[in-house]
């Protein structure tokens, strides 16, 4: 069994304080995916610190409209709380499609955004990770690779980022907050997440020693809301393609939109150019299935995942379309 120290701390300095390498050290709360690979050898902690004791478990809005989230609060908190239901309803679907629910009432919002792909070589410590092991390959490229991303990959890394989460943040827009050995500072939502590029073991704009505080949603959104989740099955399984779509309508055009997807991309991957594509035409199947075709140009597909295509696709019309009646249904 491996060994580590453990150290539980109450304020959030002592924690800054105690984190002085991510190589070494590790936060823990829920733990739902840290002692998972703990178990696995996949992370190798000399020292992990509990910081369930924190001062970060409040949710409240903020004088600008923003909510802010602390680092742990719970997935379940998170999803039925109501402001985030009433105001950031495709968040909350995203959540509840996440996991299960006794997971759920563990997991934590920063735990959430520091969650680990769960591609099986990179859990594998016997099998070549660039990931895990920089230089050591990549065994998804040739491999078995159906789960895989299609969107950010690079040829030393195509694991698919598999938080629900993360995919609702991006499309409401948020801020990471993060406190470390030289102050506080804030991190936009879409840039926290690093494509994996020649570094695929940098997978987060995180230096030594810094800690997740609060996440702090943008205010509200106007329009419909939706998160579709497709997967192999209904019960707890990660997405092979999702999509969270906010959508505005003027008359029968699309004001604005936000569509951000999840299950084929190496990060919660935001569809700007689709965005851009449906404002001011008609919402209507033809131009969604049109910002699909924008939103998915990119993808490149390997041997086992270029369905992954056609079906995100199918997941961006689909939640457009749900959204869409969302919107109108809340104008009648």
């Amino acid at each position: 069994m491996r060994q580590f120290e453990l150290e539980s701390v109450e304020k959030v300095d002592q924690a800054v304080a105690s984190q002085r390498d991510q190589r070494r050290d590790a936060f823990v709360a829920g733990g739902t995916t840290l002692l998972d690979l703990v178990k696995l050898d996949v992370m190798t902690p000399e020292r992990m610190v509990d910081v369930t004791h924190l001062p970060l478990k409040r949710i409240e809005k903020l004088d600008d409209g923003r909510l802010k989230v602390g680092a742990l609060v719970t997935n379940n908190e998170l999803a039925h709380h109501e402001l985030v239901k009433r105001d950031y309803a495709v968040l909350s679907e995203a959540l509840l499609a996440g996991a299960s629910t006794g997971l759920r009432n563990l997991a934590t919002t920063a735990g959430n955004v520091m969650q680990r792909t769960r591609c099986p070589y990179y859990r594998d410590p016997a099998m070549p990770c660039n990931r895990r092991e920089p230089g050591s390959g990549c065994a998804a490229l040739d491999g078995i690779n159906r789960n895989h991303a299609v969107l950010g990959t690079s040829n030393r890394c195509i694991a698919t980022h598999p938080s629900d989460m993360c995919v609702g943040m991006v499309a409401v827009g948020a801020t990471i907050v993060v406190e470390g050995p030289q102050g506080s500072r804030e991190i936009p939502f879409e840039d926290y997440h690093l494509l994996p590029g020649d570094t695929p073991e940098k997978e987060h704009d995180l230096k030594d020693g810094e800690l997740i505080t609060h996440v702090i949603l943008d205010a509200p959104r106007a329009g419909g809301q939706h998160y579709l989740k497709l997967r192999d099955r209904a019960s707890y399984e990660f997405a092979l393609a999702s999509c969270a779509a906010i959508v505005e309508l003027d008359g029968d055009s699309v004001a604005s939109a936000r569509l951000a997807l999840g299950g084929v991309a190496t990060k919660p991957w935001r569809a700007e150019a689709a965005e851009k594509a449906l404002i001011g035409q008609p919402a209507t199947r033809e131009n969604f299935e049109r910002a699909a075709e924008v939103a998915l140009a990119d993808a490149v597909a390997y041997s086992h995942n270029g369905y992954k295509i056609t079906l995100g696709k199918q997941a961006i019309v689909r939640a457009l379309r749900d959204a869409t009646a969302r919107t109108t249904a809340t104008a009648a």
